[in-house]
């Protein structure tokens, strides 16, 4: 497994999202989703993505469970911000410094461990400045609790001025084919400041990888149904074009979908590092082995104009409120 650096971070070319193994995207089964991060790490795979707010606090337990013994071969990244309550309720975004602090130590408990290797803000609080978040992010580092910096869907200039506080090491967003708005602002920000881009839901939650041919076949208690508008019936069909068109490109390579949409992503830079989640491990090696899927110019270019900027219909969140902008 190649890897690449986020900020001064090393970790592997390809990560893994642990969010599904826990809520969301309908049911899961825990012994699958913990042998599916320990095939992981036999892989190669040593980046591992939580956050305090999947479950409510139990995916973070499940992946305690899962690294248990084997925290020498992670590289560990979680989250706080998004609070929610014991009863699953979400009860806001909070950067509170003080509450920062709080977070870190619960994370720690659940995660069984002593440091958290990248610890990101999920999302900008807007009634904080951002400075004083990163003010107290960066005493935990210097208590060391936390090796790394990370902020998740934060504007350009909050960037600069989180960055100016403390190093930030990287900044997670959704990056796909479906979703390339960070090559117009983001991208180039953390470029000139050294940032690393981690890209969650690089398959565009599933849509990319062909898995879905109506909104039916989502099933019940799962969020695509609730949350995200480019699953809703007046975008689907559109949505289901540009999939058809990576698909096709896919099979004239010799690859799945999912695997021809990842090798796109790490060809966009070394400071580019997916984190497709799956609860399988099936899926998880399929996913694997888009990192040994080779792109021509020809073939980026064509991918480039099959999926432009823009291409997928409906908002990547029914609520976009809590996105940075």
């Amino acid at each position: 497994m190649e890897h690449r650096t986020l900020g001064s971070l090393t970790v592997s070319a390809e990560g893994l999202g642990c969010m599904g193994m826990s809520e969301f995207y309908g049911t899961a089964d825990e012994g699958e989703a913990i042998a599916t991060i320990q095939r992981a790490l036999d892989l190669g795979v040593d980046f591992l993505d939580t956050a305090d707010m999947y479950g409510p606090f139990t995916n973070e337990r499940l992946v305690g469970r899962a690294i248990e013994g084997r925290r020498d071969d992670v590289v560990l990244a979680t989250k706080f911000g998004n609070q929610r309550g014991e009863d699953g309720s979400f009860l806001g975004v909070n950067g509170r410094p003080e509450y920062v602090h709080s977070a870190c130590e619960a994370s720690l408990r659940r995660l069984g461990v002593d440091t958290i290797d990248l610890y990101y803000q999920h999302r900008v609080d807007p009634e904080v400045p951002i400075e004083e978040t990163v003010g107290a992010m960066s005493e935990l580092v210097d208590a060391g609790k936390v090796r790394y910096l990370g902020l998740s869907e934060a504007a350009p200039e909050t960037i600069r001025r989180a960055h100016t506080v403390h190093a930030v090491s990287a900044l997670q967003t959704e990056y796909s084919l479906f979703s390339r708005e960070p090559e117009e602002e983001i991208l180039p920000t953390l470029r000139e400041l050294g940032i690393g881009f981690v890209a969650y839901s690089p398959l565009g939650r599933g849509f990319l990888t062909g898995r879905f041919k109506s909104p039916d076949d989502i099933e019940e208690g799962d969020s695509r149904r609730q949350r995200f508008p480019r699953f809703e019936k007046e975008n689907f069909d559109r949505n289901m074009e540009l999939a058809d068109r990576v698909k096709e490109i896919a099979q004239e390579k010799g690859c799945t979908p999912g695997q021809l949409a990842l090798a796109w992503l790490l060809h966009q830079g070394q400071d580019i590092v997916p984190i497709p989640g799956t609860k399988r491990v099936k899926y998880l090696e399929e996913n694997v082995e888009a990192t040994e899927v080779e792109l021509s110019e020809d073939e980026l270019q064509r991918i480039d104009e099959a999926a432009p900027v823009g291409a997928a219909a409906g908002d990547r969140y029914a609520d976009m409120s809590t996105v940075n902008r």
